[in-house]
């Protein structure tokens, strides 16, 4: 009874931390004239990831790698699948040509390049596959990079503007970003681990654990940030949020995960990572197929039933 608890405060202080976060972060962008997509990729992204940052880098100092690279992997999967999913039922997400051109592309590099970097071993005399402290730099290198990139569009104009209504003063604005990140942090740390619980309490894997229940757990965050984003008609910021937070996921969590110490590396977490890649070009594909360069609600929809029948593959993988 307790678990339950925990869990039901958990996803109830998710909701509440979101809208705040939202709030908080449209109103400092309508203020500064910051478009809403950079918002998305850089505050609330950041915000957002704390949980699997939280979960990867314990996972990673206790030296348990499977659940630090299934959190990573199993998050950016549930941010494409059914974040990006169910706030396209909610509101169809129209996607901004930058977007298309630069930050998708960049988001599908980020899994690509982890991809190489994992089996690199596979090109020497000792195949042991791993994500060693030198991987974690040229992650972390390519995070760099992509905050220059960012930094570098918002500075110049390069994306384009769609202001929100709402603007706050900015201490209120500021309190609202610092109480929703504090909200989602905690409010993901005891879903995650009431859920847990639960899930060792019926006798789950705790393999299939990392891939599942935890890294949707901290997934949460995401899905509540880019559902009251997509209810508030911000679908820039609910774009920018899961690209984002993907990016980071990978090249920023993993980087300095790796980097304190080297992360055995299951070669069939590679299904796992191909799903990645293919998940992040089903963005492409629906935008695309679509005149408005929107994701649809059918598109939405068909995200959630890819996730759900891989979920289904991976519980009977496991």
């Amino acid at each position: 009874m307790q678990d339950v608890m925990l869990t039901a405060v958990g996803l109830v202080l998710l909701i509440a931390a979101a809208d705040l976060l939202v709030k908080g972060a449209s109103s400092l962008a309508s203020r500064y004239g910051v478009s809403p997509l950079m918002i998305g990729l850089t505050v609330v992204s950041f915000g957002t990831s704390m949980p699997e940052m939280l979960v990867s880098v314990t996972a990673g100092l206790r030296g348990n790698a499977d659940l630090a690279v299934a959190n990573v992997l199993g998050s950016n999967l549930f941010n494409v699948l059914v974040v990006l999913g169910v706030a396209a039922m909610i509101y169809p997400l129209r996607v901004q040509s930058s977007t298309v051109v630069s930050e998708i592309p960049f988001s599908l590099s980020a899994a690509i390049l982890l991809g190489f970097l994992a089996n690199a071993a596979l090109f020497t005399t000792k195949p042991e596959l791993s994500i060693s402290r030198l991987d974690g730099g040229i992650l972390l290198l390519f995070f760099l990079l992509f905050m220059l990139y960012i930094f570098s569009i918002s500075t110049n104009g390069g994306a384009e503007d769609s202001q929100p209504q709402t603007s706050y003063p900015v201490s209120r604005s500021v309190a609202y970003i610092l109480v929703g990140v504090v909200g989602l942090y905690l409010g993901g740390d005891w879903a995650v681990d009431g859920a847990v619980a639960l899930a060792r309490g019926w006798g789950v894997d705790d393999a299939l654990i990392g891939l599942t229940i935890i890294a949707i757990g901290t997934s949460l965050p995401e899905l509540m940030a880019s559902a009251v984003a997509a209810y508030r008609k911000e679908a820039d910021i609910a774009v920018g949020n899961v690209v984002g937070s993907n990016i980071f996921n990978i090249l920023w969590i993993l980087g300095v995960t790796a980097s304190i110490r080297n992360l055995p590396f299951d070669a069939l977490s590679n299904i796992d990572i191909i799903m990645v890649i293919v998940a992040t070009m089903l963005i492409l594909l629906a935008v695309v197929s679509s005149r408005a360069a929107t994701i649809s609600r059918i598109w939405g929809a068909f995200f959630v039933c890819v996730y759900i029948a891989y979920m289904v593959y991976v519980v009977q993988r496991s």
